[in-house]
């Protein structure tokens, strides 16, 4: 028996219309429309806590063409708003379905991605409604720029991975690949949840502090800034992603919305120190100005991948490597070298 197609439509901002095939869960979803080159890892994008607020859209154009795998989930639930693809193959179309997640395919995602690289990032609306009610919905979708985002997405309570020196990972949306990798390298991560402040993430005597990646603008975290600030001297410190931007934040470096952002994983970064080029997994929509500290820089653009100080690593990129290349796993070696290396730090 054939499956009736459900017709389903993207709709932009300005109004342009992207026609598809309804393939998720009934209904409508808003976000920003952003895209991701890489090839492989569907199942760790659409999981990345990274992605609240956004429509996924995916400009490799076969999807799920090696199944479902729980396993690689990188939270407990798909982060995206929604997922757009060309083609969905029938056991990942039926995933997202049973997850409740508006997906679409049948898109022409080529035309789609130049759109975006062209003109920057735009609010979109996608599902099986009228045009002009998505429409409505894309206008209706605020900025993620200056503004905090609705959906918490850390963890509520600590808890605690791997044996050995503690390293302290402050969540505010971290992928379970980062604390593992941590743990493989012979440390105990507490994970804490993203609104703790610098007192009580000392209270529990880390060797040093790693804050991991999340969603949204950086710069309206005043918080979360605020606890970087008050570690910075105290601890060694570590920082990935939206890590590395509240870090550069603390250290009064303005941070930037990029025009399309950052999202695949054959992004090539220079590591200044050495000249190496390391191809990197990235998810990212903002960047820091910086005119010193710089220890990574981007090769496509130019942009600021990482910060490096006496008391302080970061890098823009993601190093666990969910679901690859490789080349950031020495950023952890880095991490745990200096966690068995350095003194408990304490509340002063």
């Amino acid at each position: 028996m054939q499956t009736m197609q459900r017709s389903a439509y993207l709709v932009l901002e300005d109004g342009t219309v992207f026609p598809g095939r309804a393939v998720g869960a009934a209904g409508v979803a808003a976000g920003e429309a952003c895209f991701t080159t890489a090839s492989t890892g569907y199942e760790e994008a659409a999981t990345d806590p990274s992605y609240v607020a956004q429509v996924l859209c995916f400009a490799y154009p076969l999807v799920g063409n090696y199944g479902v795998d729980p396993g690689r989930a990188e939270s407990g639930r798909v982060q995206a708003e929604a997922v757009v693809m060309r083609t969905a193959r029938p056991a990942w179309a039926q995933w997202l379905q049973e997850q409740g997640v508006v997906a679409i395919d049948d898109v022409d995602t080529r035309a789609l991605v130049r759109r975006i690289r062209a003109d920057g990032v735009l609010r979109c609306a996608v599902g099986e409604a009228p045009i002009d009610e998505l429409h409505a919905r894309a206008l209706a979708q605020p900025p993620i720029d200056g503004r905090p985002l609705d959906r918490s997405v850390g963890t509520e309570e600590p808890y605690f991975v791997g044996a050995g020196p503690r390293l302290a990972l402050l969540d505010l949306g971290c992928k379970r690949s980062i604390p593992r990798r941590l743990a493989e390298t012979g440390l105990e991560v507490a994970v804490v949840p993203g609104d703790w402040d610098a007192d009580a993430i000392l209270e529990l005597e880390p060797r040093a502090v790693l804050i991991g990646n999340g969603p949204g603008d950086p710069a309206v975290l005043d918080g979360p800034i605020a606890s970087v600030r008050e570690l910075l001297g105290r601890v060694p410190l570590f920082g990935i992603c939206l890590g590395h931007q509240l870090l550069g934040l603390a250290l009064d470096f303005p941070t930037f919305k990029l025009p399309f952002g950052h999202r695949g994983a054959n992004h090539p970064v220079r590591d200044a120190r050495t000249g190496r080029v390391l191809v990197t997994v990235q998810n990212h929509g903002f960047a820091v100005e910086a005119d010193e500290y710089v220890s990574h820089v981007s090769l496509n653009d130019g942009t600021v991948e990482g910060l490096a100080g006496e008391d302080f690593a970061t890098v823009q990129f993601h190093p666990e490597a969910a679901p690859g290349p490789l080349d950031g796993l020495p950023f952890f070696d880095q991490v745990a070298e200096a966690c068995r290396s350095a003194r408990i730090f304490a509340p002063s």
